[in-house]
């Protein structure tokens, strides 16, 4: 690869669904749209996100009118083996989403 290219692949250090997590543990009460725009993926994706994390337990869904309301399970250890020794609370607060 020539040094003056820049690298185009796009990676970041956390998966989409822990930018979901994140953007609902700073609005408990943001849309679906609003989330997807922000992370970069569609309404579709957002939403598969959202229902693999209430199955798992990482987060509770609320109805309230036409809105979702959703609250994060902060107790909940991170997924991966390497990080499983840590909670969700403890990622959101080093985030600055707490």
């Amino acid at each position: 690869m020539d040094a003056s290219m820049p690298d185009q692949r796009q990676w970041t250090f956390l998966s989409n669904h822990g930018h979901v997590l994140i953007l609902i543990a700073q609005d408990p009460e943001i849309r679906g749209r609003d989330i997807a725009n922000k992370v970069g993926i569609t309404e579709r994706a957002t939403q598969a996100i959202i229902a693999d994390l209430v199955n798992a337990g990482y987060l509770e869904r609320e109805r309230r009118g036409r809105r979702n309301y959703y609250q994060v399970n902060l107790e909940l250890p991170l997924r991966h083996n390497v990080e499983a020794s840590h909670t969700i609370g403890e990622l959101l607060k080093v985030i600055g989403s707490l």
